[in-house]
């Protein structure tokens, strides 16, 4: 019994080493279907306001979840894995970064998010998932990051792919922030190379950590916090893009920091002093059947929309 115990460790131990060196398969032809939802959520955990997230995020009808980190808090993948399957299914595309409370057990919820990615059709993933990894799906080109968590070279690989990457919509996606990028008391934890190579790629930067919500205005430095544009239509371009924080995945809600929430880079902020409620940024991209249009907007669970923009995308 020993033995077959050994023998099944050795294959799941060689099955993930094998993903990292190669991923899963290279980038699939498939096109972006007209209408593209995406929901973005972080800091969900495994509470009732979790599964009320979850179930908006099946309400609205988003053909995809990407996960800036933070899963359950409990070190559960089983529990974790669970939840979702019982709201969305087994098989709903269902991809994630690595968050700080989820390094301890965080092969175990690789395994996890590997399993799921092996089931949908027309996704695909290279390098060592979640922590330096590049997924394409249904058009979409997505890198979920590591940074200031796991793993090592972040912004070498961020660049390599962003700029070999020839799709209309990308996103850069990880859990962590500059304390300027957020607009709680979290601390300088990335640096601002990751936040740059996204940017002069023209890629968009989703994140969590702060347990709120905020959205910067249209941006052509990060580092300086230099503002392209305060337009509710944001173009974005090579060296021009905006980040934003969904952390209200269910897990709590934050107050704000003041000072930063003053700060005039954000178009929008919404933390326990406006009465936030937990919800998700919803992404429609090939918006009306336009393939460089997107209509967004934070939904939380009492249907409350604080925030709703536009993007156009001039790439490739």
């Amino acid at each position: 019994m020993h033995s077959i115990k050994v023998l099944k460790y050795l294959v799941l131990v060689f099955l993930l080493f094998s993903f990292m060196i190669t991923g899963c398969s290279n980038k699939t032809s498939s096109e972006m279907p007209p209408n593209f939802k995406v929901a973005f959520i972080g800091d969900q955990g495994l509470s009732n306001y979790s599964k009320a997230v979850l179930r908006l995020i099946k309400n609205e009808n988003a053909s995809i979840v990407i996960h800036q980190g933070d899963l359950d808090y409990e070190d559960n993948p089983d529990k974790w894995d669970r939840q979702i399957n019982e709201i969305l299914g087994a098989d709903f595309p269902y991809f994630a970064s690595i968050g700080n409370h989820d390094d301890k057990v965080w092969i175990s919820y690789q395994r996890k998010l590997m399993a799921r990615l092996s089931v949908v059709k027309d996704a695909s993933c290279t390098g060592n998932l979640g922590v330096n990894s590049a997924c394409y799906y249904k058009g979409l080109f997505f890198v979920l990051s590591g940074v200031g968590i796991r793993g090592y070279n972040h912004s070498n690989y961020i660049k390599q792919e962003l700029v070999k990457d020839d799709s209309v919509w990308r996103i850069c996606s990880w859990h962590e922030n500059q304390r300027l990028m957020q607009v709680g008391n979290n601390k300088d934890s990335v640096g601002w190379e990751p936040y740059e190579e996204c940017r002069k790629n023209g890629a968009i930067v989703a994140t969590a950590n702060e347990h709120s919500y905020s959205r910067t205005h249209l941006m052509d430095n990060f580092e300086n916090q230099s503002i392209a544009s305060m337009s509710k239509t944001l173009m974005i371009e090579k060296g021009k893009t905006f980040a934003f924080v969904s952390g209200l995945g269910g897990r709590s809600i934050r107050n704000q920091n003041d000072t930063l929430a003053s700060n005039n880079w954000w178009a929008s902020v919404y933390t326990a002093k406006q009465d936030a409620n937990f919800g998700a940024l919803f992404c429609i991209f090939s918006y009306k059947n336009i393939t460089n249009h997107a209509y967004c907007y934070f939904k939380d669970i009492e249907g409350r929309i604080p925030d709703e923009f536009y993007v156009i995308s001039r790439l490739p």
